[in-house]
This record gives structure tokens, sequence and C-alpha cells, in this order.
């Protein structure tokens, strides 16, 4: 019978300290493999391992392409790419971004599901919104078992609390606990899994940009009404096992408070546009304003002078929106 042999870890903000923590209290000849995804920028230098190998006697490796799983080995995402698990070795891609990062958590939850199910513990530690969640949920689907930090011990609760809303894990832990319970359930006797659902093979195979996934008409979900911030397609709404969420043609996909923090993003940068621009008018409708008025056309100088004077208005009205976030909605959960 099939042990619970794969760890697959996601964080965010205020992850590298729970990483830390968690990984320090694994023993060394851990009967498991353990991969990780952080959320990083594109242009981040690939230095988590070597962070995370001071805190721990498991090895700990960059992943790699077609770098095979090794019990007591941990494998950590590397910047602008996903991390995949597949049969029993890594592959790491540049798919589309999901809740706007790359490597992404639900990505390698998801892998995880399909791989291994019921072999598989998620485990969701710090970080804000709520990358993740719904990765849990696909884990769960497949036999998966859920440990996730207690949100009043993260430095940053969003991930965690998702998590819990979404997938019901089984385990809600602080992270000097987590060491513990992990260790406990790796050797666990588990069932075969049951099949994988078209949803999460064509998702997947999104994730892994499989030209059949990205070019059949057919979408997942049903249309939104919505436009993808990535790329301003159209976005499918998908429920699974109740958890609401979002992807577009071309695969990035979002949950909804991602969806609403890159929305309130959107929205802040075109505020702040449109007040430049207001500016800039203003200014130069008293340039024109004086040029008329060295002319001797004082009712021309004073229909600029008019233009100038609304502008500013209108500006100094959107200056006191943007300094007072007012219609812009930012929550702990959604900073980044």
């Amino acid at each position: 019978m099939a042990q619970r042999d794969t760890i697959v870890i996601g964080a965010s903000a205020g992850g590298v300290e729970a990483l830390r923590s968690l990984l320090g209290g694994l023993p060394g000849d851990l009967p498991a493999a353990v991969l990780v995804v952080m959320h990083t920028p594109p242009s981040a230098i690939n230095a988590l391992a070597s962070i995370l190998r001071r805190s721990t006697s498991l090895v700990v490796r960059p992943a790699e392409t077609d770098l095979r799983l090794e019990r007591g080995t941990v494998v950590v995402a590397r910047p602008d790419h996903h991390l995949l698990l597949v049969d029993d070795h890594v592959i790491l891609t540049r798919g589309p971004r999901e809740n706007g990062h790359r490597p992404a958590v639900d990505v390698l939850f998801r892998s995880a599901a399909r791989a291994v199910g019921p072999r598989a513990i998620g485990v969701v530690l710090s970080g804000a919104l709520d990358d993740g969640a719904a990765g849990l949920v696909a884990l769960r689907s497949r036999g998966g078992l859920g440990v996730v930090q207690a949100p009043d011990d993260a430095l940053h609760a969003g991930m965690p609390r998702s998590a819990i809303a979404a997938a019901d894990p089984e385990h809600v832990v602080p992270v000097t606990e987590m060491a513990e319970v992990i260790a406990r359930e790796v050797g666990v006797e588990v069932p075969d899994p049951a099949p994988t659902t078209p949803l999460m093979e064509t998702e997947l195979a999104m994730a892994e940009l499989e030209p059949h996934a990205l070019n059949d008409p057919e979408r997942p979900g049903t249309p939104a009404g919505l436009s993808c911030p990535d790329c301003h397609g159209t976005l499918f709404e998908i429920a699974e096992n109740g958890y609401l969420r979002y992807r577009c043609r071309v695969g990035h996909a979002w949950s909804q408070q991602s969806l609403l923090a890159e929305n309130d993003a959107a929205l802040e940068g075109a505020l702040w546009m449109a007040l430049r621009s207001l500016e800039e008018k203003a200014a130069l409708a008293l340039s024109m304003a004086g040029r008329a008025r060295d002319r001797d056309q004082p009712m021309t100088a004073a229909r600029f002078e008019e233009q100038a004077a609304e502008s500013t208005s209108a500006a100094t009205l959107l200056r006191r929106m943007l300094m007072d976030g007012t219609g812009i909605v930012v929550t702990e959960e959604q900073g980044r």
C-alpha cells in the first residue's frame, strides 16, 4: 500500500521565517521529498535554497527540469518559473502566471494532486492574498492531507486564512508545531487516488504550455463578464468544490481576492495618470492664457484661465481621493 512521501509547501510574505522554522524541525532522514514554492519577483536572485540550507539538516537544492525526487531532499522553485511535479521528477515551465505569480503555489499543489494524490501533504504558510487555496482544494480532492499555519501565528494571515476557508485542512497549527505534525503523518499508508478530473488535467496542461490545451476552443468554466488584468482577455468563472476562481483563454488564473487586488492596483495607476493629465492641462492652459494676455486678447485669456481653474479643481479632488484611499479597497490580505 502506498505511503505519504511527498510534502509540497507554499509561502509568500513572511514565509522565509516560517520555512526556516519548519524545515529546521524536520529530521535529516525524513522519508519524504519536499518541494517549496515561495513568491519571488521575476528578477530576484535565486538565493532561497542557500538561505534555507543554513537552517536544516535536509539536503536543499534549487529546482532543475527533470530532477528526480529523493527522500530527505528539499527542492526549491526558481524565480519566474512554475515548479511542477510529474511522476517522480520535477519540471520547470514559464507557463501563464496564476494570481499574478510565477512560480505559483496553486500550480505546484495541483501538479502534486495529479502526480501522487493521497501521498502528498500540502502545507500553506504565511502570505498575503490567497494563492495556495485552490491548489489545496485540488490536493484534498485527491486524498492529499492539508496542513496550514495558524493565521494568528503567521506574519501575514491572508494565505493561511484563505486556505482554511476553502479547503478545510486536517491540521491548523503554529509553525513551531508543524514539523512534529508532518513527521507523524509521513509514512502513513494511504488508499489509491480517485481519477483526476478533466479540469485538473486541462489546467496543468496550460501550466505546461501544452498546445492542445492552449488552443482548445472550449474553455473551462463559464464566461464571467470580466477581463484578465494580464492580457485583457475574457475571464471564465470556475467553481471547484465550492471555491470560485477565474481563468482566461491563454491560461492566466486568478482567485477572487487576487483579481480584486490587481484591479485595485490598475485603478490606482489610472487615477495617477489622470491626475498627471489634469495638472499638465492646467499648466498648459495657464501658459496659453499668459500668451493671450500678452497679445491683448483678454477674452481668450479668460477662457484659458477658466479651463485651468477647472482642471486644477478636478486635480485637487483626485489627489484627495488618492491620499485618502477613497474608492480604492486595500486590505491587509490584499497587500503585497
